[in-house]
C-alpha cells in the first residue's frame, strides 16, 4: 500500500468516526444525550452494583479525565447519576446511576441497539469478523505506540 492510500485509508477512518458519532447524536436526540454521554451513562448503570470511578471510565473509554468531569457533571445535572465517596479513600469518588438513570437506561439500550443494527446491516458476519480483527490489531499498534511514547516523555 502506498503511503497516499495510508493517508485516505486513516483519513477515512476518522470520516467514519465522525460520522457514527454524529448519526448516533441523531438518533439519541430524543433523550437530550449525545451519543457518549449515552454510552457513559450505560457504563455506569452496569457498573452501578459496586460503583464506578472516573479513573475505570477514562481507561474504558479513552477521553481524558477533564472531558469526562465535563460529562460526568451534566450527566449529574440531569439527574441520571450520583457520586458517593469510597469507603477507605474519601479522596475518590464513585459513581452510581439513579433511579432517573435508570428508568432511561433500557430506552437508550434499544435505541442504540437500532442504531448499530442499521450500521452493520450491510455487512456480512465474515465482513464484521474481519473489520473486528483488524480494528482490534489497529488499537493494539496505537497502544504501543502510546506506550513508546510515555516512555520517552518520561526519560525527556
Amino acid at each position: 500500500m502506498t503511503a497516499a492510500e495510508q493517508r485516505r485509508l486513516l483519513r477515512e477512518n476518522r470520516w467514519i468516526c465522525i460520522q457514527i458519532e454524529q448519526y448516533g447524536n441523531h438518533c439519541l436526540a430524543h433523550t437530550d444525550l449525545t451519543s457518549v454521554q449515552a454510552y457513559i451513562l450505560l457504563y455506569i448503570l452496569r457498573h452501578s452494583d459496586r460503583g464506578t470511578s472516573l479513573t475505570d471510565i477514562h481507561r474504558e473509554f479513552g477521553y481524558s479525565m477533564g472531558t469526562l468531569s465535563g460529562m460526568l457533571k451534566r450527566l449529574r445535572a440531569k439527574g441520571y447519576i450520583r457520586s458517593a465517596p469510597c469507603d477507605g479513600d474519601d479522596r475518590r469518588k464513585l459513581l452510581f446511576g439513579t433511579e432517573e438513570g435508570r428508568r432511561i437506561g433500557p430506552g437508550l439500550e434499544a435505541t442504540i441497539a437500532r442504531m448499530q443494527a442499521q450500521l452493520c446491516g450491510r455487512l456480512s458476519q465474515e465482513e464484521l469478523d474481519t473489520l473486528s480483527r483488524l480494528q482490534r490489531k489497529m488499537l493494539d499498534s496505537l497502544l504501543t505506540l502510546r506506550e513508546q511514547r510515555e516512555k520517552e516523555d518520561a526519560t525527556s
